[in-house]
């Protein structure tokens, strides 16, 4: 029998999450968008929630909270705001090289002084296989022209590619772009002047696995983006009356409504999956992959038709679906987008040794 119960603890903690995005970012999506940030007030409670560090190495023994937690709240912030969720995390993706290569140490050291100032962010640029090569290493420093990046401000740049990953602090300089998706954790041109490399680890081992636990955050947000869209265009359907019935009622649709949510309950399962194995220890980095495609690619089905369900007013910015629309196409572009998660997840499965068939009926 299998038991799909998170238990009370993974439970409080998502309750949490969506308290906290019910409390402070639903009620002012627009206006976040349009300001690019989700405001002071936002910022002190998830400071004061503690859910920058949920997996912190330091953190993790005693609370016995890693990626499965971070996962539920991610999910539960997207279904609100994606943008907003990048904006409040102070390291976000770019913890997981510093702790896969670097350690408690480096977390310590690079992590805590962007919890002490607020609105401090960290990036992670992925330099390697998928990705446009933008950044140029000259020495001991980096130089390049990342073309977007969601955010306005950037205190810590970590470049991570296949053998390892350097962090700068110096040479940063961003400048504002308007912003498709994601507009309110900002948008803009990431410009490395010579920057200087503060620290740097190598080991293709701790990059894959780095690379795994941010593609798996990045999942997490589709999985809340997807969710959402499904959820907000079925009420709307379940609302909206046409030839005597809700418009939920007619085939069509009807079978269109259960497939988003197939899709969406698809994508939770592997991303769950996946931040289980890292919990546990076990190869996640096929897994990740995976789970990364697979809300890509759906987001891609679900998000465009959540707009379709409500028709003319699916375009209109009275409801949010256009804005998840925006939301899926962008975060699946992250991290060598659906190509390089497809490559790695294919590499994974082709590591396992092929076992001979049997016959029918053998033991």
């Amino acid at each position: 029998m299998i038991d799909f119960q998170i238990g009370d603890e993974l439970e409080l903690v998502r309750n949490t999450a969506l308290n906290y995005a019910d409390d402070h970012l639903r009620p002012a999506l627009r206006e976040n968008e349009s300001a690019r940030t989700p405001g002071r007030a936002a910022e002190e409670a998830f400071a004061e929630i503690g859910f920058a560090t949920l997996e912190w190495p330091e953190l993790d023994a005693e609370s016995g909270l890693g990626a499965v937690a971070r996962y539920l709240v991610l999910e539960e912030l997207a279904a609100a705001d994606p943008g907003a969720a990048l904006a409040l995390d102070p390291l976000g993706p770019a913890l997981y090289p510093l702790m896969e290569l670097g350690g408690p140490d480096a977390v310590r050291d690079f992590g805590e002084p962007l919890l002490s100032s607020m609105g401090s962010r960290g990036l992670l640029i992925w330099n390697g296989a998928g990705a446009p090569r933008c950044l140029e290493r000259k020495g001991n420093s980096w130089s390049g022209v990342v073309p977007w990046v969601p955010a306005d401000r950037a205190d810590l740049v970590v470049v991570l590619d296949e053998e390892g990953a350097s962090v700068v602090q110096q040479g940063i300089e961003l400048e504002r772009l308007r912003g498709s998706g994601l507009r309110t954790a900002g948008a803009s041109e990431l410009t490395l002047h010579s920057a200087p490399i503060a620290a740097e680890w190598s080991g293709a081992d701790g990059a894959r696995r780095a690379l795994a636990r941010a593609r798996l955050y990045v999942a997490a947000l589709l999985v809340g983006v997807m969710r959402e869209s499904s959820d907000y265009s079925r009420r709307y359907a379940m609302d909206r009356v046409a030839f005597g019935k809700p418009i939920a009622h007619h085939q069509a649709l009807a079978f269109l409504i259960a497939d988003m949510a197939i899709a969406v309950d698809s994508a939770r399962i592997l991303g769950l999956e996946a931040a289980w194995r890292l919990d546990t220890g076990r190869p996640g980095e096929e897994a990740s992959a995976t789970a990364f495609l697979e809300a890509a690619e759906q987001a891609t089905f679900v998000t465009p038709n959540g707009v379709q369900i409500l028709g003319g007013h699916g375009f209109m910015q009275d409801h949010p679906v256009e804005k998840f629309m925006r939301e899926g196409r962008t975060l699946g572009l992250f991290f060598g987008g659906v190509d390089g998660a497809r490559e790695d997840a294919a590499r994974g499965m082709k590591a396992f040794p092929e076992e001979p068939l049997l016959p029918l009926g053998a033991a």
